[in-house]
């Protein structure tokens, strides 16, 4: 090869073929001078090849390498950021082809290829500030990057991580634009017109059905959550364009309107994938990918094993009959040898993992048996089976478990209803001030009340407006919970009373309108009160799954990830600083909508509100969903749970003060917002700066007006106006996808991995005292508290699933850490690296506060520590750990 126009290989299989391509550390030597007045501009590509052992695209290379070989190469073209005066758009290299594309050492492993790249252009061609590729190969490659060295001695970057498909695939040109952000203003005259039109490239025109290869970013309502084409029972409303049943917008793919219901949208093939842009899907060269084809394994594979077990091994009667046999799905686990399909079908390998495969990772231990699904312990139970039985674990997960988001500081008793008292009966709380007052340390209950002494979990009205229909589902029988906490001399919360409520049409003479259980003050076992508590953890799920996790972290995110797409160029600096937190957002959304929220899916079949479910959080969302509430100074101010306090940390005093989730918090919160305000004093230097950035307002009208259209008409909306607004608006969302999204979601396992601290449904109300079912339930109080909540399949698919969605992936990318050369921009870099080194020292701080026995609320009865908000982890099942964004 002559100078560096041949190919350079490097992977994991080494140097191979270094002979035909010289050292890696000369692919980037300085550019030279040509013959005629011109110069070459030196440099480097990266791709990853379709792998030659994925079963989908076998022999993608070999196709490849042989069009390489007749001359369909692979092109690239330089364009410069000065104008060419006749075209009046960025000057424009010759074309050069990757060489000696077949040489390359690919289908063993999955690894990086580097190929050297050499460019002759004029003299004063100046600096290259985009090029543009053409895939002239059959199939697609994934390409990382780009790097030149210019003759100054300065390298250009180009950071692209975007699968490249053939030219026929595009109407426009592939375009890639360098690591030097700049807002519009800014822009250099010969990248103008490029900036403008790969803009329009990502929008679309709103039409046609969209394919594997597109790249169009655009909006519709949830209306794919139904199958109506297949039973009308199956059948779900949309969520999303009205009034009633508001939602924020997906990803729209254009499939066919659904033949037995126009306004939904038609079924693809239940294993194949619903649209995203393909650069949104989890990578085929990464691990990650096993989080979708998880999912699709446990609702293809496992589930029908699981079910022919339980029914074979019990006879179809599905209670466990003890807590000792709850333990035994982690002490013995259970062999589906026989169970599980030997192979599976040739048409269902491209899509789904080996059953064998999914248990080996989900199951605690490895080599052995590959049938033995045997689960790891959970950590509520990992040092003591029964601390979570206890009032005080009870009331700690309040403030430390997977749903810390939900109490209240208690202003008003009795606490009140804005339900229509006509339809779901009386507003005023049943719970009365006599049954309060011998639990509060002294205080009488006004007393209470003024000392901030009071707390409440609230899902009465939410859950009461659907009850009544999830009552009427097979299997399931539920009420609507509030639960009143009392926060004792010690610092700690101690339930005082729980309120649970049935709607009118419900409640008869064996089971009234509302029951108020307190607990014994004896310290002996009140079994019923111990049901008002599985019944209160129940809506817990619900509400946490639904709300807490998919709603206000998964649902409410993707608006912003289409926006910024379609609204802020790949040169502006907010969508390089925001693309790592929307990671694969939209692929985990898409598996969602498929295989957990959908009609029939895991959730409806494993959660009291079945097939209310995605009703219920369009509700939530019409009701209480305000982003102005979803950064965590709002959040806790709006709870009652902290007040503005100019003395106290950050501006706000706790009302209780050992809350590990808020206390935690408002150390990451603190630590993004300086590195937020830190990014943006780099790129605006006044708010005038702000308010002329064309992309940015567009950016921000388009979240309000079309992602989250529904909401629109809304006063709370921020204004982008100001420098101020913008720092608090992206800390925001960065906060969303980031630590929000790991306080509720990577503690799922260790405390819903054992079902009875975290049940997911309820079968049978409390009995009353005196009933049978009450001397039933004295006879035997373990059978029949398992005789209520889950029964073993739905707690094993509860399981798998959880366990799948609580593991890091090995690659996952964790707050404050980016990628090298994201940017060029040295100060961007250096926001970076100081919010790295912040976050390093709460971690320090995170674990002297798990260590201090003061602290009684960091790790309780059950003596789990609080990690959930330690921002890095190991790979796996950790619980701890904040990834930039939500990919699980």
């Amino acid at each position: 090869m002559q100078g560096f126009g041949g190919s350079l290989l490097t992977n994991g299989a080494g140097n191979l073929f270094g002979q035909l391509g010289g050292a890696v550390s000369n692919v980037l030597a300085p550019s030279s001078s040509a013959p005629g007045g011109s110069i070459q501009i030196k440099g480097s590509i990266i791709v990853q090849k379709t792998n030659l052992l994925d079963v989908v695209n076998a022999g993608a290379s070999l196709v490849d390498n042989t069009a390489d070989l007749v001359g369909q190469k692979v092109n690239l073209q330089l364009v410069s950021i000065e104008t060419d005066p006749v075209t009046n758009t960025g000057k424009r290299s010759q074309e050069i082809a990757v060489e000696n594309w077949f040489l390359a050492f690919d289908g063993i492993t999955v690894g990086d290829i580097t190929y050297a790249i050499s460019f002759t252009v004029d003299k004063d061609f100046g600096v290259p500030g985009a090029f543009i590729i053409r895939n002239n190969h059959v199939n697609e490659f994934y390409l990382k990057s780009v790097s030149l060295a210019l003759p100054d001695q300065s390298t250009i970057n180009f950071i692209c991580d975007s699968w490249v498909y053939n030219v026929s695939k595009y109407t426009s040109d592939r375009i890639f634009f360098s690591n030097r952000h700049c807002l519009p203003v800014d822009t250099p005259q010969g990248l103008l017109t490029l900036r403008q039109q790969e803009l329009i490239n990502l929008r679309g025109d709103g039409t046609g059905e969209r394919q594997e290869w597109d790249r169009i970013y655009d909006y519709a309502t949830y209306n794919d959550l139904g199958f109506p084409d297949f039973s009308k029972a199956l059948s779900r409303p949309s969520l999303g364009g009205s009034n009633e049943l508001p939602y924020p917008r997906r990803c729209r793919t254009g499939r066919k309107p659904s033949a037995a219901d126009p306004n939904s949208e038609s079924l693809t093939f239940i294993l194949e994938n619903i649209y995203i842009p393909r650069d949104e899907r989890f990578s085929v060269v990464k691990n990650s990918d096993f989080v979708g084809d998880g999912l699709k394994a446990i609702v293809h594979t496992l589930i029908p094993a699981l079910e022919s077990f339980f029914q074979y091994m019990s006879n179809n009667h599905d209670q466990f009959e003890s807590l000792k046999e709850v333990k035994n799905l982690y002490d013995q686990g259970i062999n589906l040898t026989g169970f599980l399909p030997i192979s599976l079908p040739k048409a269902e390998q491209p899509f789904l993992l080996s059953p064998f495969e999914l248990i080996n990772q989900l199951t605690d231990t490895t080599g052995g048996d590959p049938s033995l699904l045997r689960y790891p312990v959970p950590q509520v139970i990992a040092n003591d089976e029964l601390a979570w039985i206890s009032d005080k674990e009870f009331a700690r997960q309040v403030l430390a478990g997977l749903n810390p988001l939900t109490v209240q500081s208690l202003k008003v008793f009795p606490p009140t209803s804005a339900l229509d008292p006509a339809t779901y009966g009386p507003q005023r709380s049943a719970i009365t001030a006599s049954q309060l007052e011998p639990q509060l340390e002294g205080l009488n209950l006004q007393q209470a009340l003024d000392q901030d002494k009071l707390f409440i979990v609230d899902y009465r009205d939410l859950y009461l407006l659907y009850l009544t229909k999830i009552n009427a589902q097979s299997g399931a029988k539920a009420y609507a919970s509030r639960t009143i906490f009392f926060l004792t001399a010690e610092g700690i919360l101690r339930p005082v009373a729980i309120e649970l409520t049935l709607p009118p049409s419900d409640s008869t003479a064996a089971s009234s309108l509302s029951r108020v259980f307190t607990p014994p003050l004896s310290g002996s076992k009140d079994w019923l009160w111990e049901l008002a508590k599985v019944h209160v953890a129940t809506n817990d799920s619900g509400y946490h799954q639904l709300i807490s996790h998919w709603l206000t972290t998964h649902a409410v995110i993707e608006p912003f990830v289409i926006a910024t797409h379609r609204q802020l160029s790949a040169l502006h600096p907010l969508n390089v600083f925001l693309l790592p937190h929307f990671k694969n957002t939209m692929a985990i959304n898409s598996s969602a909508r498929k295989l957990l929220i959908n009609a029939g899916g895991i959730i409806e079949n494993t959660f009291v509100t079945g097939g209310y479910s995605m009703e219920i959080t369009s509700v939530a969302y019409r009701e209480s969903w305000r982003f102005d509430q979803q950064g965590l100074p709002g959040d806790l101010i709006s709870r009652g749970i902290a007040v503005v306090d100019s003395t106290a940390k950050y501006g706000l005093r706790l009302l209780i003060a050992d809350y590990p989730f808020a206390v935690d918090g408002l150390d990451i919160w603190d630590a993004t917002e300086k590195c937020v305000r830190d990014y943006v004093n780099i790129y605006y230097r006044d708010d005038a700066a702000v308010l002329a950035d064309p992309e940015l307002q567009l950016w921000w009208s388009e979240v309000i007006n079309v992602g989250h259209a529904d909401k629109k008409a809304e006063q709370w909306w921020p204004q982008a106006s100001t420098k101020s607004d913008l720092v608090s608006i992206l800390t925001t969302i960065i906060w969303i996808a980031s630590a929000h999204h790991a306080a509720v979601n990577f503690g799922q396992y260790a405390y819903g991995g054992y079902m009875p601290n975290h049940p997911t449904i309820t079968r049978r109300l409390i009995p009353e005292e005196g009933s049978k079912e009450h001397d039933e339930l004295l006879r035997d109080p373990e059978k029949f508290l398992l005789s209520t909540v889950n029964g073993r399949l739905q707690a094993t698919i509860v399981l798998s699933t959880i366990e799948l969605l609580s593991k890091h992936a090995t690659e996952e990318e964790y707050l404050g850490h980016r990628i090298s050369n994201w940017t060029d921009n040295k100060a961007a870099v250096a926001a970076i690296g100081a919010l790295s080194e912040r976050l390093s020292h709460i971690e320090q701080l995170i674990s002297g506060r798990n260590s201090d026995a003061n602290l009684k609320n960091r790790s309780g009865p059950a003596g789990v520590p609080y990690t959930l908000l330690f921002p890095s982890s190991k790979p796996g099942l950790t619980g701890a750990g904040i990834p930039n964004s939500i990919s699980i």
